[in-house]
């Protein structure tokens, strides 16, 4: 028998974007964050955070981000939209309602969940934390992971003409 204490004292928000170009290696970017049960506070990623994730990605990368969302209701925010229309380096596709086959994230997601987290009691959300960075990091070192994630989906990096 395993006892679990009830009620978490927090909720973990994760987001990561899966970088290809042809001819280089596939890159992993990852933020998270911690929420705790504060009066007024958000329990998830606001646009603001996803906007800033899309902003370091264009920093690390040195070049255009086309981002290929889900139709998650905050990557279909007004002002998420609008930002990426003020700014010619960041492209914006959103998949077709309920296409998760063809998100490649979804892969990264299930590496995680089967290869790291699988049989895990968690302590806390830090330990939470602090596995899936583990978790995360590995599959950064790893580039043919992050390619297979793409190769799953069947979708084909073409570079533009």
């Amino acid at each position: 028998m395993v006892r679990v204490r009830g009620g978490s004292r927090g909720r973990v928000s994760i987001a990561a974007l899966a970088c290809y170009k042809p001819g280089e290696r596939s890159r992993l970017i990852h933020r998270h964050r911690l929420h705790t049960r504060r009066k007024g506070e958000r329990r998830s990623f606001a646009w603001t955070d996803y906007r800033d994730l899309a902003v370091r990605a264009h920093l690390q990368l040195r070049g255009p981000i086309v981002l290929i969302w889900d139709n998650l209701n905050t990557h279909r925010a007004a002002d998420l939209r609008k930002y990426a229309a003020d700014h010619d380096w960041l492209t914006v596709v959103q998949l077709p309602n309920y296409a998760p086959d063809l998100n490649p994230v979804e892969g990264i997601w299930s590496l995680v969940r089967h290869g790291f987290t699988g049989n895990v009691a968690f302590t806390d959300a830090d330990h939470l934390v602090r596995t899936i960075g583990h978790a995360l990091r590995h599959i950064q070192r790893r580039p043919h992971l992050i390619e297979g994630c793409l190769a799953e989906t069947g979708l084909v990096i073409r570079p533009r003409k």
